[in-house]
């Protein structure tokens, strides 16, 4: 076993690590992810007005409090949703001008000025006028994927046309807002030269907006992240990462970002035109049903730390009780420690592994809701999984069956590690001197 272990850590160490600390360090990686952080608020504030819209009774309850409620959503139905069309439901634009400013700051180039360009390249190619009015059906998650491919390119359009000095050169005597705004004109007319003929291609040869041209090229993709097997796939990976000393979650979280949210919004669409909710894979189902407490579902081995007979385990899990309440879990990870720890090595992949399988067959099933709003990660976990599936309650009870299953997974290995431990705690017995 030990030779088997000390390969596994071999294969994580050689191989996995520096391949994951290039990925995380790659500049166009880290614009994504901060892109995508930057969107956050608006996505998480658009989510909550979305179950104010739809709330979580039948329209046969009896309970007045759900009547009201459900007449009120009807009613005011369009000022609701208001503030989730100007949010979720243009989620794609946010996105845009978040990946194109991280990314042009890595270049050490005007940051706002790359953003703005990148937004209006993408209302170019996603929203035509219509009617006399901007069209938003691909402004939404359906425009991810085409948001982020624009915010590289125009970035990047804008890096080359830099580095070789091509634009308008004007006096130094010229105000510098006035010269960012002249070094913008080259990039825009080159957008229109380039992007602009592919959009007008694509819709005369098609008929579909390149938005819609590209999700239908991922659209298999998008089909394949949306099963188990692919779940498993990147827990494991952000858990071997994680095992190795790397944040995985942050790696793998952030190149899952444009599949969840995608999924994210073809459920919200679903929902508001009243049709069955088809996606399951989007980030609150990652953050409250198989990474329970933080990565590795360690909020059990916690519970179980707080009864340990080692001193070191009990202080490390009271440390860690409430920031793991929080899904904060580095006191644990890196306090017992996790990582590197060959006895702790099975458990810590192994419990999100069974989490997964056992919230997606709950899910897939029916037992449980599906997710349709963005909850921040920080809710505990029994909350978020409410909250996120449209405070369906199901979702809190299957948050705690799966910490009892996770809790009794690692229930062996930390029995083994605390013997260990308690070995070393006790004190070493010197023998007396004998009196002459």
């Amino acid at each position: 076993m030990s030779g088997i272990t000390e390969k596994v850590f071999g294969i994580i160490e050689d191989t996995i690590s520096p391949i994951a600390g290039k990925l995380s360090s790659q500049r166009h990686v880290m614009a994504i992810r901060d892109g995508f952080i930057s969107a956050m608020p608006f996505l998480i504030v658009g989510s909550f007005m979305l179950v104010f819209a739809h709330p979580p009774f039948s329209a046969n309850s009896s309970w007045a409090f759900a009547q009201w409620w459900l007449r009120m959503a009807v009613q005011y139905e369009t000022v609701i949703m208001m503030p989730y069309n100007m949010t979720m439901g243009v989620m794609s634009i946010f996105v845009a001008t978040a990946i194109a400013y991280n990314l042009a700051l890595s270049y050490k180039m005007n940051g706002f000025m790359a953003a703005m360009l990148s937004l209006m390249s993408f209302l170019l190619v996603a929203s035509p006028v219509v009617d006399k009015s901007l069209s938003i059906s691909s402004l939404g998650g359906t425009g991810i994927f085409t948001a982020i491919l624009v915010a590289l390119y125009t970035t990047e359009l804008m890096h080359f046309l830099q580095v070789r000095n091509i634009g308008i050169h004007l006096p130094e005597q010229v105000p510098p807002k006035i010269k960012q705004s002249f070094d913008l004109l080259i990039p825009v007319l080159a957008i229109f030269f380039t992007l602009y003929p592919l959009s007008l291609l694509i819709q005369s040869q098609f008929h579909m907006l390149l938005p819609e041209a590209i999700m239908a090229l991922f659209g298999p993709i998008i089909s394949a992240a949306d099963t188990l097997p692919a779940i498993l796939i990147a827990v494991l990976i952000c858990h071997l990462l994680w095992f190795a000393g790397i944040h995985g979650a942050v790696i793998v979280g952030g190149m899952l970002q444009a599949f969840w949210l995608t999924n994210l919004g073809i459920n919200q669409q679903e929902l508001t035109a009243g049709q069955p909710l088809t996606h399951i894979f989007i980030e609150p189902f990652w953050q409250f049903f198989i990474v329970i407490g933080g990565s590795g579902s360690t909020m059990g081995l916690v519970l179980l730390y707080l009864r340990s007979r080692s001193a070191h385990l009990r202080s490390i899990g009271k440390l860690s009780l409430v920031p793991c309440v929080f899904n904060i879990n580095e006191p644990v990870i890196f306090g017992s420690p996790v990582v590197m720890n060959p006895t702790l090595f099975i458990p810590f992949i192994t419990a999100p592994l069974v989490n997964a399988v056992l919230a997606y067959i709950a899910t897939r099933t029916d037992m449980v809701g599906r997710v349709i709003s963005v909850v921040p990660w920080t809710t505990p976990a029994p909350i978020g999984a409410a909250w996120s599936t449209g405070w369906d309650m199901r979702a809190a009870l299957l948050v705690l069956v799966l910490l009892a299953v996770s809790t009794l997974i690692y229930y062996p290995f930390f029995k083994i590690y605390e013997r260990q431990l308690l070995a070393q705690e006790m004190p070493v017995s010197h023998p007396q001197p004998q009196e002459a």
